[in-house]
């Protein structure tokens, strides 16, 4: 039994050293038979069909799934506008040119180029910390971005050697489950493993309550809203969740207005404001407020005026209660990443063509200010100097720690604002799509796991650290 152990031990190293020189590991062995592309018709079907995958995954090279990753990348810029249509079509949601985007921007998501593994030695031995998978990964999509989440996800999950069980939102979930069957034909095809990554043929609320509970369900990933978030939470399971922001906006007194003007259009017109680290709320010091309007409209934004604001609340929102505060108010549906035609309409306006944002000064507790409404309807709150508007920011985003932003040349009060929001993205002088890789070099996800401190996701976020110790007497041998 020691002889056993000692070259046990003596194999584990030489095997270690041999991947930290560069050498490659064993193949892969034979595929067995695709069954339905991934889309299976029941949430048990779909888990037994994934883990039955991941002991292969896990046991590929990494040039293997970096060959999967390659697979997903290619197949979403190929497909890019006929997905992005589909998308559109199915969920109503958004615009068709940054649809596009979203996809071809799936290429700058990590893969096997993030994992690392970390050595210590020293007379008494050796450590070796590796990252090893976690196995069959649950994972819940939102209806705003389904097949552009699904394919980052895939990219993390994989490269960590994981597969994965996907629960599309139901309005999102035919373009969702189409692209998977996609997916899975080409990687079966070309690596000669089926159902890397699985759904059901209906995902519904009830089949995503089966993805957390099963018991072959080892970790949860869940983008979306707060009540999905503690629907997750009560499984017993770890989440990794992206749950919702409110991203505000401060412009102080030494911003470069233009500039300023011109990111936060850009950042809050994209897709129609659907993105979470979208700019919701803009807080501008009361010295060069009357000159930052003049700059959005430069910008190419158009301002509505407080009756038209208000024709805009009452389509946007229900009330309860007495007033029209902010606690009373319940976002509706119809005009969530709708075109800035449709929004003008309802606030009773015609706007030119091509307008991408609309804007218009409203009062700190107004319920454009605090909620993420994720339409592409920007109010501005004018503050009597920085610290209040910090402060007011501080409200608006009640706490996510998801995403702030700032316009400022004074690097005190940029570094005030960073640490009093505590934000897992904080994004200055530039639009909220440079925190994730847009000229810039953070990198993409389309999960932002803010209620449980992860972050941008990657393929570590996917993984376990595991330590691995080896005697003296082990190097020895080598």
């Amino acid at each position: 039994m020691t002889g056993n152990r000692e070259e046990l031990i003596a194999g584990i190293a030489r095997e270690v050293i041999a991947r930290l020189q560069g050498a490659p590991a064993a193949a892969a062995p034979a595929a067995g038979a695709a069954v339905g592309d991934g889309v299976f018709a029941t949430v048990d079907e779909a888990v037994s069909a994934a883990a039955e995958a991941q002991p292969r995954v896990a046991e590929m090279t990494l040039e293997a799934r970096g060959r999967i990753i390659a697979i997903v990348r290619r197949l979403c810029a190929d497909n890019a506008r006929e997905w992005a249509q589909k998308e559109l079509d199915e969920s109503g949601l958004g615009r068709l040119d940054h649809k596009i985007e979203k996809l071809k921007n799936v290429q700058y998501v990590l893969g096997v180029e993030a994992m690392r593994s970390e050595l210590r030695s020293d007379r008494s031995g050796l450590c070796i910390i590796e990252h090893a998978p976690w196995g069959v990964i649950g994972m819940i999509l939102p209806a705003t971005h389904s097949v552009p989440t699904m394919a980052s996800n895939m990219i993390n999950v994989v490269a960590a050697g994981n597969t994965a069980v996907f629960s599309p939102h139901p309005a999102a979930s035919k373009i969702a489950c189409h692209a998977l069957k996609v997916f899975n034909r080409e990687i079966a095809r070309d690596l000669g493993v089926a159902n890397v990554f699985t759904t059901v043929s209906a995902p519904s609320i009830r089949s995503a309550e089966e993805v957390f509970r099963h018991p072959r369900i080892a970790l949860l990933c869940v983008t979306g809203g707060p009540a999905v978030v503690r629907a997750a939470a009560k499984s017993g399971k770890r989440v990794i969740a992206a749950g919702p922001g409110n991203p505000p906006v401060v412009v102080d007194e030494t911003a470069d207005l233009d500039n300023a003007a011109r990111s936060i259009v850009l950042g809050a017109s994209f897709d129609n404001n659907l993105l979470c680290i979208a700019e919701k709320e803009v807080f501008v010091v009361a010295q060069v407020f009357d000159a930052f309007i003049a700059a959005m409209k430069r910008a190419g934004a158009f301002e509505l005026n407080l009756a038209a604001i208000e024709r805009l609340t009452a389509a946007a929102f229900t009330f309860d209660g007495e007033g029209k505060g902010c606690a009373h108010a319940h976002l509706k549906k119809e005009l969530i990443g709708k075109d800035v035609a449709l929004l003008a309409a309802a606030a009773g306006v015609q706007v030119p063509p091509a307008t991408p944002l609309l804007f218009g000064q409203t009062a700190e507790d107004h319920a454009f200010v605090q909620e993420e409404q994720m339409m592409p309807f920007v109010p501005i709150v004018r503050v009597p100097d920085v610290d209040a508007g910090i402060a007011a920011a501080l409200k608006a985003e009640h706490g996510y720690r998801h995403t702030a932003l700032m316009h400022s040349r004074n690097i005190q009060n940029v570094t005030k604002m960073a640490r009093a929001m505590n934000t897992t993205l904080f994004v200055h002088n530039a639009a909220c799509v440079a925190a994730l890789g847009a000229d810039n070099p953070s990198y993409m996800s389309y999960s932002i796991a803010t209620p449980t401190g992860e972050g941008v996701t990657t393929p570590l976020t996917f993984t376990r650290e595991r330590q691995i110790a080896l005697g003296g007497g082990a190097l020895r041998i080598i």
